[in-house]
């Protein structure tokens, strides 16, 4: 059998284990975990002393182990090798310190413009491992919460789209469409599933008026968000791509 049948067996593997967390699973135990802290008392006494359970740690640190399955079935046949996991912890840095050297601007962040070069580059796996832990190392900065599991998910979604329709051909590398997609996807996908997880957080009744309401009252900050996204990735898309993908073939780091 030649190897290019074999390398699309591999990739299709991947790609339905990674459709299977991200669409069924993950969402599972974010809506879950909402519903347990909504209705249970997560807090117990220790030597007389209130000791608070904070479920979304343990929520937070699921959705790492689940990204990290597919991200690890790229490396079936051989070993990772150290070089490819220090490329993605560093592009996981690179992410944490672009969204706090601009703590002081909220919701203009360039750190969802990382996530999808990140996707484009390394492959849907990479971009989705790199967005949630990001996020969850950048909250031990900006706060963790129950708000923390939700944006772990969006953006790494945003990051496994990205390189899921680059490999397919869908997008291209070129500045113009990944600007486009940028901005509609942390709109869309970010801004869409973040408010209804602070909804459900909330425990409000679940109606067209708490709906709306609650959109709107994040329309704004959803569209910074974009529009920070696509101001970022139409700076630095294209030297940040050029330089991966030299690092990439030079080191010959994870085949996509």
């Amino acid at each position: 059998m030649s190897e290019k049948p074999i390398v699309k067996h591999r990739l299709k593997k991947r790609i339905f284990v990674s459709a299977a967390l991200i669409v069924l699973i993950i969402p599972a135990v974010l809506i879950l975990c909402s519903r347990l802290m909504r209705t249970m008392k997560w807090s117990l006494s220790l030597f007389g002393h209130p000791v608070v359970i904070r479920l979304h740690y343990a929520v937070s640190l699921l959705i790492i182990i689940c990204t990290m399955i597919p991200f690890f079935m790229i490396f079936e046949k051989r070993k990772p090798q150290a070089r490819e996991l220090v490329t993605i912890a560093t592009l996981s840095a690179i992410a944490v310190i672009s969204r706090a050297a601009f703590f002081m601007l909220p919701q203009f962040k360039p750190m969802s413009a990382v996530i999808i070069i990140a996707g484009v580059c390394f492959g849907p796996e990479s971009g989705f491992l790199v967005g949630a832990v990001s996020c969850f190392v950048s909250n031990m900065f900006f706060g963790q919460g129950s708000h923390t599991p939700w944006q772990m998910f969006c953006f790494g979604i945003i990051g496994f789209i990205a390189g899921l329709l680059f490999h397919k051909g869908l997008i291209k590398r070129n500045t113009i469409t990944l600007c486009i997609y940028g901005g509609l996807s942390v709109f869309f996908i970010y801004g869409g599933i973040v408010n209804f997880g602070s909804l459900l957080n909330m425990g409000v009744k679940l109606n067209w008026k708490t709906i709306v309401a609650y959109y709107a009252s994040g329309f704004l900050f959803d569209l910074i968000h974009a529009g920070a996204t696509v101001v970022f990735l139409f700076l630095f898309s294209r030297p940040m791509i050029e330089i991966l993908e030299r690092i990439r073939k030079k080191y010959g780091l994870i085949e996509t």
